[in-house]
């Protein structure tokens, strides 16, 4: 039976760029750090939480391309805050690229995206309290 979600992987251009902006900017922490035959093994995590995402460097798949006319596509991280307002500051002066100009309220809560420095969107949200 399965248990968890152990990583998601998000594609990159240059692992120690976009560490940086992982830790440094969105506020994560680094996991691991392994130099193996298939590559560096790369993961970044929200503190206490058990899910680590792969920062993996493959530049084909950075920055998950759409197209211009469609509306965009969720990005393929979708992180929770308790307060998205007050980090989207923090972030902000800490440098962080967002695609609006504040968090947005939605039905099911706020919401606002982040973009890395290969174009990955990162979902950032704040569910509706009860």
């Amino acid at each position: 039976m399965l248990t968890s979600l152990m990583y998601v992987t998000v594609y990159v251009t240059d692992q120690d760029r976009a560490l940086a902006f992982y830790t440094d900017g969105l506020g994560l922490e680094k996991r691991i750090d392994f130099s193996g035959p298939d590559g560096r093994f790369l993961t970044v995590g929200v503190p206490d939480s058990p899910v680590q995402i792969v920062l993996w460097s493959y530049a084909p798949a950075a920055g998950q391309p759409g197209e211009r006319d469609e509306p965009p596509a969720p990005g393929p991280l979708i992180l929770e805050s308790d307060d998205l307002r007050e980090d989207f500051e923090a972030m902000r002066r800490r440098g962080v690229v967002f695609e609006g100009d504040a968090p947005e309220d939605y039905p099911f809560g706020v919401r606002v995206e982040a973009v890395d420095p290969d174009g990955n969107r990162i979902s950032l949200r704040q569910q509706r309290k009860p």
